[in-house]
């Protein structure tokens, strides 16, 4: 049998609305009757309806997540995968449904789709064009963005430190012994492939060591097959083995990986002959031959800390910072070595 509020009213002696206020947490309630109604409900097994809890607290206990992103995958993404698995994982302990969509264009429609669905706030994944935000803006929501940018500073984004982790990555190389460095560099309209590049070609340069043309590749996606095509066009470029990189820095893992195939298929041994730096630490860094060094990004910290955040802007208590940064840190594996000569 389903029992309701009323039934649960009457069992422990009170009114509707004590037992309402109970379950939504608002207002005061004494602690012998808040004992009373909390045995009522043991008792009969009462499991509140979703509607019915919403129309009590207001709230729906829904959230809406919108992954912006050109190129498949998208929830199997070796990175959004990560954050969407802790936003869900977080989400579920502070008992929120989740509604996930995705959107390769940035269109208005994703978001239409979560309004509807009446969902109490929203994360929003990868880039945020003006047009959205203030679209979203109008519906009088909280959200916050994780790991991408906005045009608007007021938009709370939780977002890793990609500058700091390029020149991490460049101070690693350097104090091998490497000089002759390629970047294998993707998307720069994506923040995290701009910084990542920027920092480390920057750090390179106050080190006194100048990459040369030849030696960057920009790539329109970051996928494995990307990461093959540009090293195959840097290898053509370089016509001898002196001005061939020792090292390559790639903005992610899966641009490394796909380098690291040519190279092998070529015959050459990482890292005595060549070695090579990733960004983001996915899984697959770990399980390839040798296992790639790369640079760690906080992606379970970013989704955990989304859903918490964004609890509280839903409760509407305070939220100090716009901008919250995740410091990177080098893991280094067997695909850095010494300079070659």
């Amino acid at each position: 049998m389903n029992h309701t509020i009323i039934d649960i009213a009457r069992f422990a002696g009170v009114s509707k609305s004590t037992v309402s206020r109970v379950i939504s947490g608002n207002g005061y309630i004494s602690p012998e009757t808040r004992k009373k109604v909390e045995h009522a409900i043991e008792h009969l097994q009462y499991k509140p309806n979703a509607v019915a809890r919403a129309m009590v607290s207001q709230r729906t206990y829904n959230i809406g997540i919108i992954i912006y992103r050109k190129d498949y995958p998208i929830v199997s993404h070796p990175i959004y995968g990560k954050i969407l698995d802790a936003i869900l994982s977080a989400a579920e302990q502070l008992n929120y449904s989740v509604f996930v969509s995705t959107d390769k264009e940035m269109s208005l429609r994703s978001a239409d789709y979560m309004l509807e669905k009446r969902v109490d706030g929203l994360i929003l994944i990868s880039r945020l064009s003006q047009e959205m935000i203030g679209h979203i803006d109008k519906f009088n929501i909280p959200y916050l963005m994780v790991n991408g940018t906005a045009e608007n500073s007021q938009v709370i984004q939780l977002v890793n430190d990609d500058l700091a982790g390029g020149r991490m990555a460049a101070d690693h190389l350097y104090e091998l012994g490497h000089r002759r460095i390629g970047i294998i560099a993707g998307p720069q309209e994506h923040r995290s492939h701009y910084l990542r590049y920027a920092g480390f070609y920057e750090r390179m340069k106050e080190l006194g060591c100048e990459i040369p043309q030849e030696h960057l590749f920009f790539s329109q996606t970051s996928t494995f097959e990307a990461g093959r095509d540009a090293l195959k066009a840097m290898w053509e470029r370089s016509q001898t083995r002196f001005n061939k990189p020792t090292a390559i820095f790639a903005t992610n893992d899966m641009l490394a990986l796909g380098a690291m195939r040519v190279m092998l298929e070529q015959g050459m041994r990482v890292p005595d002959d060549i070695s090579v730096v990733g960004s983001d630490n996915i899984d697959a860094a770990n399980y390839c031959t040798p296992p790639l060094t790369t640079i760690h990004t906080e992606k379970e910290a970013m989704g955990q800390d989304a859903v918490h955040i964004l609890n509280r802007l839903i409760q509407k208590l305070e939220f100090g910072t716009k901008q919250t940064q995740y410091h990177p840190r080098l893991i280094v594996r067997g695909t850095t070595g010494p300079a070659c000569s």
